[in-house]
């Protein structure tokens, strides 16, 4: 293995390549395998970008496609075929059909974008500056995202300040606080020292603060919030959105419509390149390119996820992502959590988190290596990384779902015996 190149010339902040140091040639559904011909289970999926599969056949062949038909690649924002599709296909596939009504903003191509789009025409609608977020929360590394994202070992690395944020104790932080009431005083209280806000900008699932779901009726309560108080409700469905938590949508669940939702990572069908905010028709201020992306507009991008739409609907993913999660689920129950009580087990659809910080939170790490060792691709969340994170793509097959458990049952199993 000759990693003598990466060491000499990249730059000190690449990180996963130091949890997983070999070099990867290939990729197929849910196995990666190094330049030796080793296979690997993967249980990290990308950060959420693969959702299909690596190389999903479907997928990779309408790309195939396009390209030997020398259809235009790089577009801007103007008017092309691809992009057409994809915005029918969204439209009249996803969004419609869930009672749903949504314009769509093309904006760069990472998850960190979309934040910054979606804070951006916040503020711009509003006129008010602040924002609030949750405690626990992740949403980019640019610094408005990172403005929001509560993490201090990546804030520290900014080196400059972040404004115009309140950041609100998530309801698993303090038992018996009323955090609808807590945000509700900090607009009543002429003495919080609190702007009102912009926005309420969350995830309906934690996954970098450490998989922590919240909960159908908090979720209904902050959407009563926020239509009392004329704030903005905007969900980061980034990361757990395109059916990972088993709708396409991970709001679903709860009954609520935010006024944007912001996405990336799967939406791009095959870990191509796509970010887009949907947002409410009556919310669309903007002038014409007053926010704009050299890369808004890949049509690679167009084409894998208006095809990743066909593949979701006709093989049943989100039910089979619901089904999956149970296996995960069971298998974690009766195999690993009786292993010490005080570890923990969170998570829906087939996004799981082992919380190891009641024990030591240094064990998630031990895990991930041992895992790693036996060729399973995993990674950690949360504070201080205790949460020890399984999310493979989600059109993984049971056995091989079931081999990866396997390893990681003998991997927590063999730590918490040292």
């Amino acid at each position: 293995m000759n990693t003598a190149t990466f060491e000499k010339y990249e730059s000190e902040v690449r990180s996963y390549c130091r949890h997983f140091p070999k070099v990867f040639t290939n990729a197929v559904g849910a196995t990666l395998t190094d330049e030796d011909g080793n296979d690997y289970i993967d249980f990290f999926c990308g950060a959420g970008a693969v959702n299909y599969g690596h190389n999903n056949p479907y997928i990779k062949q309408k790309m195939v496609d396009y390209l030997a038909s020398d259809g235009i690649i790089h577009a801007l924002d103007m008017y092309t075929a691809p992009k057409r599709n994809f915005i029918e296909s969204l439209e009249k596939k996803i969004i419609e059909p869930r009672g749903l009504k949504y314009k769509i903003q093309f904006c760069g191509p990472t998850g960190t974008n979309a934040i910054e789009a979606a804070l951006k025409l916040a503020r711009k609608k509003t006129g008010r500056r602040n924002i609030f977020a949750f405690m626990g929360c992740f949403h980019g590394m640019t610094l408005g995202a990172l403005s929001l994202t509560s993490e201090m070992y990546a804030r520290n690395g900014c080196g400059a300040s972040l404004n115009d944020v309140t950041h609100i104790p998530a309801p698993y932080m303090f038992e018996g606080l009323d955090v609808i009431q807590y945000m509700q005083t900090l607009l009543d209280d002429d003495h919080s020292a609190v702007d009102k806000p912009a926005a309420v900008v969350m995830e309906t699932l934690q996954a970098e603060g450490g998989i922590r779901p919240f909960t159908n009726e908090f979720l209904r309560d902050v959407r009563a919030f926020c239509d009392k108080n004329d704030i903005l409700l905007i969900i980061d469905d980034v990361q757990v959105g395109c059916c990972r938590t088993g709708t396409f949508f991970s709001f679903e669940r709860a009954g609520i419509v935010p006024d944007m939702v912001v996405m990336s990572k799967s939406i791009g069908g095959m870990g191509m390149p796509l970010a887009i905010v949907l947002l409410k028709e009556e919310l669309d201020c903007w002038k014409p390119g007053e926010h704009n992306g050299t890369f808004r507009g890949n049509q690679l991008s167009f084409v894998a996820g208006a095809a990743s739409f066909d593949y979701l609907l006709e093989n049943n993913v989100e039910a089979e992502t619901r089904r999956k999660g149970e296996i995960v689920k069971s298998f974690l129950e009766k195999e690993v959590l009786p292993l010490d009580e005080r570890l923990e087990l969170r998570g829906m659809g087939l996004i799981w988190g082992l919380d190891f910080g009641k024990i030591n939170p240094e064990l998630s790490e031990v895990v991930i290596e041992k895992c790693f060792e036996q060729k399973v691709i995993c990674e950690c969340a949360g504070r201080n990384g205790a949460v020890f994170k399984i999310m493979p793509p989600l059109v993984i097959g049971d056995d091989l779902l079931k081999k990866g458990l396997e390893v990681v049952a003998k991997a927590v199993r063999e730590s918490l015996s040292k």
